[in-house]
């Protein structure tokens, strides 16, 4: 009966070890970026189109806070301090023009992003996944718009 309680206490022991260390080891072994492109579906041509990319990184666990149905303290972390000055900006071409809708402009935006796309590949980038959303023209009064797609790649650290 010792044995096994003592099998017992060295297995849940090595259990939580490894579960600890494999995900700490997991937080260390890999990187996680996210490449946004933002393209302008403005009439006229009046928007801005990029693509953007942190160069510094966030801990987000600054930024957080645990709301309970005892502790309701509001999160009072400053949004100065969470946003990123230093940051990679590449244009693109909006999708409309005065004359409209532009698919010479669309193809020249595939053609950047593929770049970027390609270049952030042969930097040892794996992407995981690609999510996209579009904010439209909502009625006669609304002439905002953007279709928004997000990159996101991992890689393992060096």
């Amino acid at each position: 009966m010792k044995k096994l309680a003592l099998a017992s206490i060295v297995t849940t022991f090595t259990l939580f070890t490894t579960t600890l260390f494999s995900q700490e080891s997991i937080k260390q072994a890999f990187e996680i970026k996210v490449i946004t492109s933002v393209e302008s579906i403005v009439p006229s041509g009046l928007g801005r189109s990029r693509i953007v990319s942190a160069n510094d990184e966030r801990d987000y666990a600054q930024f957080s806070s645990e709301q309970t149905e005892e502790n309701h303290t509001r999160n009072t972390s400053k949004r100065k301090d969470i946003r990123v000055k230093n940051f990679e900006e590449t244009k693109l071409l909006n999708f409309y023009n005065l004359g409209g809708i532009r698919f010479q402009n669309i193809v020249a935006n595939d053609a950047v992003i593929s770049s970027k796309l390609t270049t952030m590949l042969s930097e040892g980038w794996d992407l995981i996944f690609v999510t996209s959303a579009v904010e439209s023209d909502a009625g006669e009064n609304d002439d905002n718009g953007i279709f928004i797609t997000r990159y996101i790649f991992k890689r393992k650290r060096n």
